[in-house]
């Protein structure tokens, strides 16, 4: 039953409104329900729908039965699901008997996405039936009214086009389908895959449809109508710049009335496309009203250094007072709306979810030995033998014994490395180098990918000074093109298979790595290229580190190479790396930081993992490198790691 064929219609009234947004977005929206004389048992109704953080999934909120708008502020109160670059919304009038069903927006999962739809109008409902020649048992309507009719019209005919998104069907033929559905009757209509809002403005129609381009700044006290206002008054949606159609023309800002048969497209922000030549709106155009100052004023609360504290026992009785201590100051800064925030990662003691975060201690020793033939008489070396110190990770000691005399000139490579520039002056045939170091690694919470400047989808967008930055950590080891692009398609697979969500396809290559990859040491060598070991699927922890740091780069994620060490103590199926160094893949999440992927191991970095060096590749990370200028002759090399935690 269409609204006009309700024995109440006359005395309902109808408006419809949507948003497309450049971005994320969360205005605030009211709903005015119009007012008169009713006859028998009338109740109100609105809808409204919107997709959380752009996901393909729309969240619809209705009561068909509504009394006020007390019940649309609950829904569209200031969570971080509550925003979205489109959002549709309808009041109406309805009568004793309207359900869900019968209440829009309406929306239906088509091609992978939700897609929301809204009409005000009266159409022949026969004569819809007639025209959906399409008959798939996906595109039955659930309730009775001739808009979702209408709907599901017009998804049999984005199916029979092939298209999965109204981006992909040519405006015309996207306007022919709604002109088919206008001499049906009257057909205000807008649908929406989640990126493209089009509108279409019925040439009978017996109400009317306006629209303008809401650019900032915006006036703090928003747009009003008869029938609704808004207002972008969340400081996020300072900059933000909105096409808006609505019923009614809103007091402020400049707004077109629509054209009758006229199909406008909208897409971030913009209008993309219309039929029709705007025609000059002859409504008044009050002066916009100059933004008021902000009085928000949140002062962050720091707390002092620790002092350090050599007792186990009296570090952990510190840090628990200081917890409590910070505990009572959050729930004083929540009573006065001030934020209080641990910035001092190795001082917190609980993840969000309450569970422990403790340290772990372990010591480590790397021992390098080479023997030669004849004796050197003269050669240099470049140690990086100390462990990273930085909030999740301290050495406690860490010394360096040479079995040479020599002279050392210690610094900070650009990779921000520790190095050791050896210069030995007196021969010697065998050469030891130890280093041992006592090094605790803090535990961490895990990340959270909420704030949408953490960017959790493809394709990620850096400002042109981070590109400057991580230049070299995008650039790819010289390979054939065709090698390249065999990797590239390789790389692109994973994304794919993941919806472009970039955590769970770095995890999809970190594991896919570990599974499918075998670990056969000595079947490679320095020169064996991240496509060699595609192709051969086999290799080292050196290799399988290159190869997931070559897929990340392509796919626009800075990687880059890192030394350390494993604790293989742990429950792993692939206990390996015990007795040398080790090596695995860092990625840059915006927001984020540097995060690492262990693909020898199929498993992310954490406390089993003590860090080293960085850089590009093995090159810039290598433990030991050296040059040998006089003598030498054949050489033997040893490698003895020893990783044992130690308790307290």
């Amino acid at each position: 039953m269409s609204e006009k064929d309700h024995p109440l219609f006359s005395d309902i009234s109808s408006d419809i409104f949507a948003f497309s947004f450049d971005g994320l977005s969360s205005p605030l929206i009211d709903l005015k329900f119009r007012t008169g004389p009713q006859k028998g048992d009338h109740t109100l109704g609105w809808g409204l729908a919107w997709y959380p953080a752009d996901n393909k999934a729309a969240m619809v909120a209705k009561d068909p039965a509504a009394k006020d708008t007390v019940s649309l502020k609950g829904a569209m109160s200031d969570w971080e699901g509550f925003r979205s670059t489109v959002f549709f919304c309808k009041v109406r009038g309805a009568a004793t008997g309207y359900t869900h069903l019968e209440t829009q927006p309406f929306t239906r999962s088509f091609a992978g996405q939700d897609w929301v739809f809204m009409h005000n109008g009266n159409l022949d409902k026969e004569a819809i039936k007639g025209l959906h020649h399409n008959k798939s048992i996906f595109l039955e309507p659930l309730g009775r009214t001739d808009s979702e009719l209408a709907l599901v019209f017009l998804l049999g005919k984005i199916e029979d086009y092939g298209a999965r998104t109204l981006a992909a069907i040519d405006h015309s033929v996207l306007l022919s389908w709604f002109l088919q559905l206008d001499d049906l009757g009257s057909a205000d209509m807008a649908i929406s895959d989640g990126v493209t809002v089009a509108v279409f403005y019925g040439s009978k129609s017996q109400s009317s449809l306006y629209y303008s381009r809401i650019k900032p700044p915006h006036a703090t006290e928003g747009f009003q109508s008869d029938a609704a206002s808004f207002a972008l008054n969340n400081p996020r949606d300072t900059f933000r710049t909105a096409v808006v159609f609505a019923s009614s023309p809103f007091a402020s800002g400049n707004w077109t009335p629509m054209q009758g048969g006229q199909l406008i497209i909208a897409r971030r922000g913009a209008v993309i496309w219309t039929n029709k030549k705007e025609a000059p709106s002859k409504l008044p155009v009050p002066p916009q009203q100059p933004d008021r100052p902000s009085a928000l004023s949140s002062p962050i609360l720091q707390g002092g250094p620790l002092e350090k504290i050599t007792e186990r026992n009296a570090l952990f009785a510190s840090v628990q007072a200081q917890s409590q201590q910070a505990s009572i100051v959050a729930k004083l800064a929540s009573m006065s709306h001030v934020q209080s925030n641990v910035i001092n990662a190795r001082s917190v003691t609980h993840a969000p979810d309450g569970s422990p975060l403790t340290y772990r201690l372990y010591d480590v020793v790397h021992s390098t030995e080479y023997t030669y033939e004849k004796a050197v008489e003269h050669s240099t070396h470049t140690f990086r033998l100390l462990p990273v110190e930085d909030q999740l990770q301290e050495v406690i000691h860490s010394t360096l014994t040479i079995s040479a005399e020599g002279e050392d000139v210690r610094f900070e490579d650009v990779f921000g490395n520790q190095n050791i520039h050896y210069s030995i002056i007196k021969p010697y045939k065998q050469l030891t180098v130890s280093c041992r170091s006592l090094v605790k690694i803090f535990g961490q919470a895990p990340d959270d990918y909420g704030p949408a400047q953490r960017q959790a989808r493809f394709p990620i967008s850096w400002m042109p000074w981070q590109l400057q930055v991580m230049e070299p950590y995008l650039l790819l080891l010289e390979m054939p093109e065709t090698q390249i692009a065999e990797l590239l398609v390789y790389a692109r697979a994973f994304s794919e298979r993941n919806a472009g969500h970039v955590m769970d396809t770095l995890n999809d290559i970190n594991l896919t790595i570990y599974r499918d990859y075998q670990y056969v040491p000595g079947s490679t060598s320095f020169s064996t290229t991240p496509f060699d070991v595609y192709a051969n699927r086999k290799g080292v922890c050196q290799d399988f580190a290159n190869l997931f740091i070559t897929l990340a780069r392509l796919l626009g994620i800075p990687a880059r190479y890192r030394m350390g060490y494993i604790f293989t103590g742990a429950n792993y199926e692939n206990k390996i790396q015990s007795d040398a160094s080790h090596a695995w893949a860092e990625v840059y999440i915006p927001y984020i930081g540097w995060r690492g992927f262990d693909p020898t191991n199929g498993c992310l970095v954490s406390q089993d993992h003590v860090r080293v060096a960085c850089g590009r590749n093995y090159l810039d990370a290598t433990p030991t490198s050296g040059t040998i200028y006089r003598g030498g002759g054949k050489e033997e090399l040893r490698v003895q790691v020893t990783m044992n935690e130690v308790y307290l």
